[in-house]
């Protein structure tokens, strides 16, 4: 018994000290803004002689439109193809040929887009010479000189990530390495060069094909996005959809490049084992000379309210899963907090509600989850709520439990001591992003570019501990209602061997 008192008071102090710990990050991160806009954020940390690197320009998929959607993962592809120094043994002879190719490709979709009028002698012959000149440019290709550079030179977790909000790029490296590391992200802001374009924009499809295409689970989160976004950008696939990224071409991805990827536009968040002082003059020589660009176009389309539930099937030969989501707020609204609340309630850990009732008590789910920022945070977003059944339950058990945990919370206030686990697991999971280089940087990088503020990872936390349980009742009361809600289910579909009559029930009314 002593020694159960002794962890829990041990956990207790640890917990509090790192919390402070977390809140002296307001003394210790430096903030400069360049003179073309570019956002520094820096943070001394010397226990090893490392820095981590988090590039994030606040564009995503939700920057796109019809005709063009996945231009920023495949932007994001490009970026990795090197610059006009790096992955080129001769740009000014590859330069021109770019250009020809560039030519060649508008020619051939201008007499594609003839449809049945289109000439197929001449399309056979602008294709042959694409596919020859394609070929004779391979040969001022340096593959992966990017990252072999990185790698000569100790990096590790070099990498980039593309989602609804923002785009990313991060690398650790060796802390003598910095102007290294400042020479090629300042080459690769400035002047990235969209070789091997049309080739990637295969790979891309390639990566959809597997994700989505050929993905159970991949294809119900695109319908379920779909049929929940009928207007705002975030019902788009970050991947875009086949027709939009076979239609893309380089000319219009260097477009959207200038367009949003612009100092201006842009976050760079630095941890490790440097002094901020030494190192601002010598990131505003490399950084500083890149024109600003004018500001981002903003997002103005807003999601119209639902005026009922909406409902999407997805058959496929998988194990069944139902996905239910509910519009909700954006980061910056006071009840978002309180969402925070909720999903933590619902499905942070063993003890969860979601995870206690359907997987432990019920058994009827094999798993069980929620998210509170489906599928961003900087717009309206949804809160969602998951199941994959236990055969041989069906979908519809699982909803109809997910909707009596969801009335529980309107009716039922979380007792106090629910409450405290929230809090002491924030505080535990707050530890473990920033305990890293890696992890504060991203978590720095990520919030101002999606809050316009790193200290909203501070500000949240404060405010979740102001949660009640009133808050949580009213909050469930208000936004999960079936008008707000969109339901997908992936229904399996009978294999030739299995009798029809057998087949899973596909779907039935449920809910409140």
């Amino acid at each position: 018994m002593k020694k159960a008192i002794f962890v829990f008071v041990f956990l207790s102090i640890h917990l509090w000290t790192a919390a402070v710990s977390a809140q002296s990050l307001a003394d210790r991160v430096v903030e400069k803004t360049l003179s073309n806009g570019l956002t520094l954020l820096m943070v001394e940390r010397h226990q090893a002689p490392t820095i981590s690197f988090q590039i994030t320009y606040k564009v995503g998929s939700v920057n796109e439109h019809s005709g063009i959607t996945g231009v920023a993962h495949l932007y994001e592809h490009m970026a990795f193809k090197g610059t006009e120094r790096l992955g080129t043994s001769d740009y000014q002879k590859e330069k021109p040929l770019l250009a020809t190719l560039e030519e060649l490709n508008r020619e051939i979709t201008q007499e594609e887009a003839k449809g049945p009028k289109a000439d197929p002698a001449r399309l056979t012959a602008l294709r042959a010479e694409f596919g020859a000149l394609e070929k004779e440019g391979v040969k001022w290709v340096v593959s992966n000189e990017l990252g072999e550079l990185y790698d000569r030179n100790g990096a590790v977790g070099f990498n980039a990530s593309t989602g609804r909000d923002v785009t990313s790029y991060v690398v650790s490296l060796p802390a003598n390495r910095l102007p290294l590391w400042m020479a090629i992200e300042s080459d690769r802001m400035a002047h990235t060069v969209l070789r091997e374009f049309y080739k990637e924009r295969e790979v891309v499809l390639e990566e959809r094909r597997r994700s989505v295409e050929t993905n159970p689970g991949g294809k119900l989160y695109e319908a379920f996005l779909s049929a929940t976004f009928t207007a705002h950008p975030y019902g788009y696939p970050t991947l875009g959809w086949p027709s939009d990224v076979r239609s893309l071409s380089a000319t219009e991805t260097e477009r959207f490049f200038k367009t949003y990827y612009a100092p201006n536009n842009t976050v760079v968040a630095m941890v490790g084992d440097f002094k901020p002082a030494e190192v601002i003059p010598m990131l505003e020589k490399y950084f500083g000379s890149i024109p600003a660009g004018p500001p981002a176009p903003r997002v103005v389309t807003a999601e119209p309210p639902q005026s009922g539930e909406r409902r999407v099937e997805v058959e496929d030969d998988a194990n069944p899963q139902v996905i239910v989501g509910y519009h909700k707020p954006a980061l910056d609204h006071p009840d978002d907090p309180v969402f925070d609340v909720i999903d933590s309630l619902l499905s942070l850990g063993r003890t969860s509600r979601l995870h206690k009732k359907l997987v432990e008590e019920k058994k009827i789910a094999i798993g069980a989850g929620s998210n509170s920022g489906t599928p961003g945070v900087r717009y309206p977003n949804l809160f969602t709520v998951s199941a994959t059944p236990r055969a041989p339950h069906t979908t519809v058990e699982a909803e109809e439990a997910i909707y009596a945990e969801l009335e529980r919370l309107k009716n039922e206030p979380p007792t106090q001591k629910e409450l405290e686990k929230v809090i002491t697991n924030l505080n535990a999971d707050l530890v473990r992003s920033l305990r890293s280089n890696s992890g504060l940087a991203s978590q720095l990088a990520y919030f101002q570019a999606v809050a316009g503020d790193w200290r909203y990872v501070l500000r949240n936390r404060d405010q979740i501990e102001k949660v009640t349980g009133e808050d949580v009742m009213r909050v469930a009361r208000e936004y999960f209602t079936k008008k707000n809600r969109t339901v997908a289910t992936l229904v399996k579909v009978p294999s030739p061997e299995e009798p029809e009559g057998k087949a899973l029930p596909i779907s039935k009314e449920a809910g409140r």
